[in-house]
């Protein structure tokens, strides 16, 4: 297990829901990012995964002029998931019950963030996620990826209920997510968002899906590499297929019992 993932998850307080951002030089949508959340008054949680000096020196800014925004600067870059990690603990330890994961980089329907705290707040143990609805500007590579995972998540559940595993818009129940990464090592790049899915299904977290709009930006900024994280992923898949194999009877079970 991590060093990162050994973190404290106490809960010292009734606070309930916050907002984790993970950024990594993406300075040129942040604030915009920000104003879209503001008006829903909660509290955020930026994580600086070792940016450069001039998207750190923007997020610093953003703190001392915005009192709900609090950075928390990781010393050197360590993926998405590690950022991700990294603020999931930070709140849990600061006493919220929920964390939203939304990205830097403005693609989220943040004017949707409403819907989805309507479902979790039905759904009080449930993980809630987006499922992204495209428009013309989706890459068509990324779609065949995605169904490609899908296919995988729906083998590793024994279940549809994972519509889409790879949306980093989406809400954390926190004490049944930080015991698990408590427990267990997870990726921490681009293999993050589909891992922590399908292991906090396994561990009996109800997920609810909801259909939000995804918009990719003309000069948007990447960071998924296509050999380094296409590799993780196909060995993560691996790894979750032997483990489904291991909860098969389980995962059966769950199934057919209500």
């Amino acid at each position: 297990m991590s060093d990162l993932q050994q973190s404290q998850c106490s809960q010292h307080s009734s606070k309930e829901y916050c907002v984790v951002i993970p950024i990594y030089n993406h300075e040129q949508y942040i604030e915009s990012t920000l104003k879209r959340i503001f008006p829903f008054d909660l509290p955020i949680i930026i994580v600086n995964d070792g940016s450069r000096d001039e998207c750190t020196q923007v997020l610093n800014k953003l703190q001392e002029q915005y009192e709900s925004v609090n950075v928390l600067h990781l010393p050197q870059n360590g993926g998405k998931g590690a950022a991700v990690i990294a603020g999931l603990n930070k709140a849990y330890v600061d006493g919220y019950q929920y964390a939203v994961q939304i990205d830097a980089d403005g693609q989220h329907d943040i004017e949707k963030l409403n819907e989805l705290l309507v479902v979790s707040k039905g759904n009080p143990n449930a993980l809630v996620t987006a499922v992204p609805v495209y428009d013309e500007s989706v890459p068509k590579g990324r779609l065949i990826a995605r169904y490609i995972t899908h296919v995988w998540v729906w083998i590793n559940t024994i279940s549809f209920a994972i519509k889409d595993s790879m949306c980093g818009y989406r809400v954390y129940p926190l004490r049944a997510t930080c015991d698990l990464l408590k427990r267990v090592s997870l990726g921490l790049r681009m293999d993050f968002d589909i891992e922590i899915l399908v292991r906090l299904y396994w561990d009996g977290v109800d997920i609810k899906n909801l259909p939000i709009k995804v918009i990719y930006h003309d000069d948007g900024v990447s960071h998924f590499d296509a050999v380094q994280d296409n590799i993780l992923i196909s060995k993560m898949h691996a790894r979750l297929f032997f483990g489904m194999l291991i909860r098969l009877p389980k995962l059966l079970l769950r199934k057919v019992l209500p």
